[in-house]
């Protein structure tokens, strides 16, 4: 079995030169009339840096997101608030990387009470947290008021899961689910255990840890670290990152049975046609899914491959997987997608690749489908640095069909920047 050491991607995925490796140098298409905008320039201060994570919109339009560094050295929750004309920074915690969590590796939710949750892949009793974040009770008298936080469990990081790389996702009763890329019981290597899926149940202002699923490394995958995805149904949907009948990585469905739950797998990845998933799924109304991976595809024979955007359609109670693109076969469209895809009201999939591309730092990408396929145009390829460099989050639309996201790195302060690209 392939060795993945998590534990140390975990420290830094800004440092993941690895997975970063030469791009080919001819333009792909790029598209006319996009306005690429820098909105926040991260200094690795008080604000924060290196931000690996999206970004989450509220109804009122104001962006949060997280930074696994700065602040107090482990990371920050922040705010942009659309103010005059130009947005508005706001600190809104940072973390002491100690009981209250450190390094968020995953972006935050609104929950249905407005407050906001996340995880931290550290801190707690050293093995990360699950929390939740609000405004002060009483009224702030200072222009930056930070927020409260609770946290709602923090991993023993044994058989009730270890390092939460994951968003955390809220069912119609209000409870909450995700994953960790480690703990559990089951081995990926000598060194690694295989992760779980975890429920927190609340009770009288508490919250109950349940593990719905402990992966084994083997056929049924392990190492998650994307979210996860309810249907209507309320199955749950996701990737692992390594297992599978080819140790390539996963597609799962989690569906309640009983008093447990099951795991189907959907999917093994095979190398050509997609390696090593750690991004989400989206799914369109028909039910199909949509994911990326790091490596493989067309360009898989002699080298680990630029990666896949990838889609899963079901029928008669199988799964049809079809690739929709090969990054790094076209020269110059990018390499290794990390995060998960967006769509538009028209069927078109958005997206950010993490190198590759003329400064091999990443680029935003478009994907229609065209006759025969899916063709890739370039929004946006970030060459020097300043304007950004390395996106390992995947992308969010507003009202307006603007886009936003991140960038782990780059900038005017070297650590990252928030971006907006409007049509």
């Amino acid at each position: 079995m392939r060795v993945l050491d998590v534990s140390q991607r975990a420290a830094s995925w800004a440092l993941a030169s690895a997975l970063l490796f030469a791009a080919a140098v001819l333009p792909a298409q790029t598209l006319e009339a996009q306005t690429f905008s820098v909105i926040h320039n991260f200094t690795g201060g008080a604000d924060g840096g290196s931000p690996f994570a999206g970004l989450t919109m509220d109804k009122a339009g104001n962006l949060y997101g997280t930074t696994t560094f700065g602040g107090s050295g482990n990371g920050t929750v922040f705010r942009l608030v659309f103010k005059n004309s130009h947005w508005v920074f706001q600190p809104l915690y940072s973390f002491a990387g100690g009981t209250d969590g450190a390094n968020p590796q995953a972006r935050v939710i609104v929950g249905p009470d407005g407050a906001l949750y996340g995880t931290t892949q550290y801190g707690g009793a050293g093995y990360g947290t699950v929390f939740r974040l609000s405004p002060q009770p009483t009224a702030c008298k200072t222009a930056l008021c930070p927020w409260k936080e609770t946290v709602l469990y923090r991993f023993a990081g044994g058989a009730d899961g270890e390092n939460p790389f994951s968003e955390v996702v809220f069912d119609q009763a209000g409870n909450l689910y995700g994953t960790t890329v480690l703990g559990g019981t089951g081995t990926c290597n000598t060194t690694n255990t295989c992760g779980v899926i975890f429920e927190l149940t609340p009770s009288h202002g508490s919250w109950t840890e349940s593990i719905l699923y402990r992966f084994t490394g083997g056929n049924d995958g392990g190492a998650p670290t994307a979210g996860l995805i309810f249907d209507d149904g309320g199955n749950l949907y996701g990737t692992a990152s390594v297992g599978g009948l080819n140790n390539r990585g996963t597609v799962f469905q989690l569906m309640p049975e009983g008093s447990g739950w099951s795991e189907n797998v959907l999917y093994s990845f095979m190398g050509v046609d997609g390696d090593q998933p750690a991004s989400s799924l989206i799914s369109d109304p028909a039910g199909n899914l949509y994911g990326t991976t790091i490596y493989g595809g067309s360009t898989y024979g002699s080298s680990p491959g630029g990666g896949v955007a990838f889609e899963l359609m079901p029928s008669s109670g199988t799964w049809t997987q079809t690739t929709l693109y090969s990054f790094g076969a076209n020269n110059g469209d990018g390499i290794a997608p990390y995060d998960r895809l967006v769509m538009d009201a028209n069927g078109n999939l958005y997206g950010t690749t993490s190198a590759g591309g003329p400064g091999d730092i990443g680029n935003i990408f478009k994907l229609t489908a065209v006759s025969g396929g899916w063709a890739a145009a370039v929004l946006h390829n970030f060459t020097d640095g300043s304007d950004g460099a390395h996106p390992f989050s995947g992308l969010i639309f507003d009202a307006k069909g603007n886009l936003y996201g991140t960038t782990a790195s780059g900038g005017t302060g070297g650590f990252g920047v928030v971006f907006e690209i409007t049509p």
